[in-house]
């Protein structure tokens, strides 16, 4: 097996996958082995996910590399081989290498120095799939239908916040403050509530299922008084 080859099998993808794709099975690779949603006295599991994440962060700066070259064919650097495809030249120069963040640096949560209290904003129907909103005070902000698929929201507070018809698709909320949220008729669907505290939250017709099947973590969640799906408050 290539060098190249092993970066997509790291990244669980095939030769020749897209720039896009390599970016997206990052971001789900990554929310799979966050440090925060396994046991913190499993040293066994902490180090295999750190020796992953290593892994992910290595093969996702190669291939992202490796397609920045592959576009520089068609600055000039490049002259065709006669059958479409252009090569190179071998006199174009590499711009200097950055440094590489750290995993801490790119993934933990850091410290926002413009604006730092949401509390009370209005987001609704906003576009906000894929931020990184960890740590964030939103308490009683107006969310409703706004999309927060894939969004990062590790520890962000949301008590009393509105929710409702909210897309969540895939978001991370771990350890989250989501107190008297509203969240009826969000769509939870693969969300991560793991540690989240949804004591008296409203999920009135939150979509949780498919059939029978759970498809939201929950473990570990403070659920009291919450009002479930069915309408059912839990106990």
């Amino acid at each position: 097996m290539s060098e190249l080859e092993r970066y997509y099998r790291v990244l669980e993808l095939e030769p020749g996958a897209t720039l896009e794709e390599v970016n997206q099975a990052y971001k789900d690779l990554v929310f799979v082995w966050h440090p925060d949603r396994l046991p913190k006295d499993n040293v066994r599991l902490q180090q295999k996910a750190q020796d992953k994440l290593k892994a992910i962060n290595e093969a996702r700066d190669k291939l992202r590399s490796l397609n920045g070259k592959d576009n520089s064919h068609s600055n000039g650097n490049g002259v065709s081989n006669g059958n479409g495809k252009r090569q190179h030249n071998h006199v174009y120069q590499n711009p200097p290498r950055q440094p590489r963040k750290s995993y801490q640096e790119t993934h933990q949560p850091q410290p926002q120095p413009q604006n730092p209290d949401l509390s009370g904003k209005d987001f609704s129907r906003a576009n906000l799939s894929n931020k990184d909103l960890s740590g964030r005070n939103l308490s009683h902000a107006n969310l409703s239908g706004a999309d927060l698929s894939d969004t990062f929201m590790h520890k962000v507070i949301l008590r009393g916040a509105d929710l409702s018809e909210a897309n969540l698709f895939r978001a991370n909320l771990l350890l989250a403050d989501m107190r008297e949220a509203n969240l009826r008729s969000a769509n939870l669907i693969g969300a991560d509530l793991s540690g989240a505290d949804l004591r008296g939250a409203d999920l009135t017709g939150a979509r949780i299922r498919s059939g029978d099947r759970l498809l939201v973590k929950l473990i570990g969640a403070n659920l009291s008084g919450a009002i479930m799906p069915d309408g059912a408050v839990h106990s």
